[in-house]
């Protein structure tokens, strides 16, 4: 974009828990280069393979169609609406490529001279050779801020690829719970230290469906909601983590119950800049935008929700379609 131009806007269309689809301006239109909505609109991919646009396989939110490229997603209201939004890209795929080149060549020298701080540290604490204490809290000093970085590193080049829509992301089909269970055990230990309890708050007789995700993108941005919450939280507070399935969407809920986030903390929960310049730090929103572009590279939506109780970042992914079942045993051969 060239000095003095005038940024994009978004192209938006609700949906509403009632009645037909609603288009905020023309926007969207002119993004898509459409006269009009396409008859059915029920969802981001609806709406975009109406319009004859396909999905980029790189990048799920990245759609094209004869030259044009746009990124497309979907916003949970809170009153149980849906927000479509598009945005125009300048998609040049040798320039795209060349970053992302780029990206991974300073991904793999910065993040190989901090793993190899972190292996001499935990080799020198491994126990088999007598440290004075004041050397032994050096070297856990050491461990931790390697380990601190390392994240922060990997957080930080995940979110530039994805700002170029070249997040790497391998959806498989496989149950919801096991990887939420997993999120609550790697937090454990930090929500311990905080005094603050940390459950996963599912009946173990509700059927929780399966979905189609990468499991270690959607066990990162539920991480990452985890920790937002601990560093608010109060001692004694209590953190659960809830699936509600609405067909066709399942719903995860991170809740922290306590003093509840103002409206201008709710408000720039995923707007890293922002939140960065305001706190004077780069992890949390860094981390959590990075959520946030996790979760729409599935085509999902994340969201934030308070009331006087506490507040809830929350995640929709689509229920994985039922699957197929084989031919009865008599007709197997």
């Amino acid at each position: 974009m060239g000095a003095g131009s005038t940024p994009a806007a978004p192209g938006l269309v609700l949906i509403p828990r009632q009645g037909g689809p609603r288009l905020l301006g023309r926007t969207l239109l002119e993004h898509l280069g459409l006269g009009e909505l396409p008859p059915t609109v029920s969802s981001v991919e609806a709406l975009l393979a109406g319009a004859g646009f396909r999905r980029r396989a790189i990048h799920g939110s990245v759609w094209e169609r004869d030259g044009r490229a746009v990124l497309a997603g979907e916003q949970a209201l809170e009153d149980g609406a849906r927000l479509l939004w598009t945005f125009p890209l300048d998609w040049d795929e040798a320039s795209v490529r060349r970053h992302v080149r780029y990206l991974g060549m300073a991904s793999h020298d910065l993040r190989g001279s901090l793993a190899n701080v972190r292996s001499y540290a935990a080799l020198l604490l491994n126990g088999r050779s007598p440290l004075e204490p004041k050397v032994k809290r050096g070297l856990e000093t050491i461990l931790r801020n390697a380990d601190r970085s390392l994240a922060f590193a990997q957080d930080f080049f995940d979110a530039s690829r994805a700002d170029l829509g070249a997040l790497a992301c391998e959806p498989e089909r496989q149950p919801l719970l096991p990887l939420l269970d997993a999120a609550v055990e790697r937090q454990r230990a930090a929500a311990t230290a905080a005094n603050v309890a940390l459950l996963l708050d599912v009946d173990p007789r509700a059927v929780v469906p399966e979905v189609s995700v990468d499991g270690a993108r959607i066990q990162h941005a539920v991480e990452s909601f985890i920790q937002y919450h601990l560093a608010r939280a109060q001692a004694g507070e209590v953190i659960r983590l809830r699936v509600r399935t609405t067909p066709p969407q399942v719903r995860v809920e991170v809740r922290r119950e306590g003093t509840p986030l103002s409206d201008e903390d709710a408000t720039a929960v995923f707007q890293r800049e922002e939140r960065a310049f305001r706190e004077k730090k780069l992890e949390d929103p860094l981390r959590v935008s990075l959520a946030r572009q996790e979760v729409e590279v599935h085509g999902g939506g994340v969201g934030v929700e308070t009331d006087r109780a506490g507040s809830t970042l929350f995640l929709t992914l689509a229920m994985a379609p039922p699957a197929e079942l084989g031919p009865p045993a008599s007709m197997q051969m």
